[in-house]
């Protein structure tokens, strides 16, 4: 059983989580922590993802809002499955 978190996630309603740990590879199965509450979770990771990127909790399609710190952080430009790699290739600010 995994001990460590891989994953932080701050509100259940979020919609990414940010790694927390070096070299996490793809088909991990990673532990994940709301820290709203510290509840825990597990979620497989469907790439390569390095510290500080985003997962999706949930299957997610393109023009969808990122939610991070229960806010909106920006909206999806290409579907992402659960646990996959979420960055600046399928995710922009609504700032610009």
């Amino acid at each position: 059983m995994v001990t460590i978190p891989h994953l932080l996630v701050h509100e259940h309603k979020d919609n990414v989580g940010v790694v927390v740990v070096e070299g996490l590879t793809a088909g991990t199965r990673m532990l994940g922590v709301v820290t709203h509450d510290n509840s825990s979770f597990e979620l497989e990771a469907k790439a390569d993802v390095p510290i500080g990127h985003k997962v999706a909790l949930a299957d997610i399609r393109s023009g969808d809002t990122a939610i991070k710190y229960g806010e909106d952080i920006g909206k999806f430009v290409a579907d992402v499955e659960k646990g996959g790699h979420v960055h600046v290739h399928n995710l922009k600010t609504k700032r610009w």
